[in-house]
């Protein structure tokens, strides 16, 4: 497995053209108690992509992503938008905060949708109690 530093900045751009296509269902495949929360994108169709919340902000007892990653984190989200970064197959999404709750996971996939060129209207939410 990759370690979590591993995780380098991406572009929307390199992402699959059906997300920009289907209407958008974000899952949680856990708890939003990590500083890393596993998440699956899943299309109308058989399409789905690993798509993961990353708290920049944790580096105890190690740095969640890499200091570069950190820093271009809080710039972006300054400007209203949010830093897609890629480990290995998966996929993610750095927020510039330490803990994660429902709100902050939501904030973050609405910027996604706008930086994939998505109406928000199209995108859902799913997290279990």
């Amino acid at each position: 497995m990759a370690e979590h530093t591993d995780w380098q900045r991406s572009e929307p751009f390199d992402l699959p053209d059906w997300l920009g296509e289907e209407d958008l269902v974000w899952s949680l495949d856990g708890s939003l108690s990590a500083a890393q929360v596993c998440g699956t994108l899943r299309g109308a169709g058989e399409h789905r992509l690993g798509v993961d919340i990353v708290c920049a902000d944790v580096a105890y007892p190690a740095p969640v992503v890499p200091e570069p990653v950190r820093r271009q984190c809080h710039l972006t989200w300054h400007h209203g938008q949010v830093q897609t970064i890629r480990n290995g197959q998966r996929h993610g999404l750095a927020v510039p905060v330490s803990s994660l709750d429902a709100d902050t996971v939501c904030e973050a996939l609405r910027r996604f949708a706008r930086a994939i060129a998505v109406d928000s209207e199209r995108v859902r939410v799913l997290i279990s109690l």
